[in-house]
């Protein structure tokens, strides 16, 4: 579950918003005029302008808010680091900007996008949430082709940004691993890969080569992508 204050932001967005698709839309007991001639909320005028409006939101959160404060790491020996897959790519984010792991939801695209990355916003329960591209905003190839195996199911995952929580499609999540920082800081000195976007170094973890992500930069990256 999602802690409520995390999602604060978006709900009392949501809230000043008029969710109307989720009282008498798709989501509540049917009962707009307007679903007769849209059939579904996502091709009404009204709910791409609500969603245009939370975009605008997070621009002026990110103006009236202080930024995230950095976690400052106790000593220890290991690290807690979720290891996700895109294309045939394996990734690691530190699990403190992480929310939730999510089931995959339908992306209703905008009719107005912002950013190459912006793919458009997922309804978290009952709340419009920004959904973006990993692939794009770490510059990956999109036709490669994603990797083979038994009961793969895509995921997305909810990360907290400045500006408020946004949610980005994986292929497939393999779980949160505790990893020895020592593993952590030599392949950080490595340098390798040190011209891949938002990444802090490569590393070999349980049989597969593990591009470790620099936290700060990617949400950085995200806030930019939402203004």
């Amino acid at each position: 579950m999602i802690p409520s204050d995390t999602l604060n932001v978006t709900h009392e967005d949501a809230r000043a918003i008029d969710d109307c698709w989720n009282r008498i839309g798709i989501h509540g007991d049917k009962s707009c005029p307007l679903l007769a001639e849209h059939i579904h909320c996502r091709n009404c005028p009204v709910y791409s302008a609500a969603a245009t409006r939370l975009l605008d939101r997070y621009a002026l959160q990110q103006d009236e808010r202080d930024p995230v404060a950095t976690q400052v790491e106790t000593e220890r020996k290991t690290r807690s680091v979720l290891m996700f897959r895109l294309g045939e790519e394996w990734l690691g984010l530190a699990t403190r900007s992480l929310v939730e792991v999510a089931p995959l939801q339908a992306i209703h695209s905008l009719p107005h996008q912002r950013s190459r990355a912006l793919l458009g916003v997922a309804n978290v329960r009952g709340a419009l949430v920004a959904c973006l591209s990993l692939v794009e905003l770490l510059g990956l190839d999109a036709s490669t082709a994603p990797a083979t195996g038994a009961r793969i199911m895509p995921r997305m995952l909810i990360i907290a940004a400045q500006g408020g929580p946004v949610v980005v499609p994986v292929d497939e999540v393999d779980g949160i691993h505790a990893i020895d920082e020592r593993l952590l800081e030599a392949a950080s000195r490595s340098g390798a890969q040190a011209s891949a976007k938002y990444t802090r170094g490569v590393l070999a973890f349980r049989g597969r080569s593990l591009r470790w992500l620099d936290e700060e930069q990617l949400l950085s990256a995200v806030s930019r992508s939402l203004t």
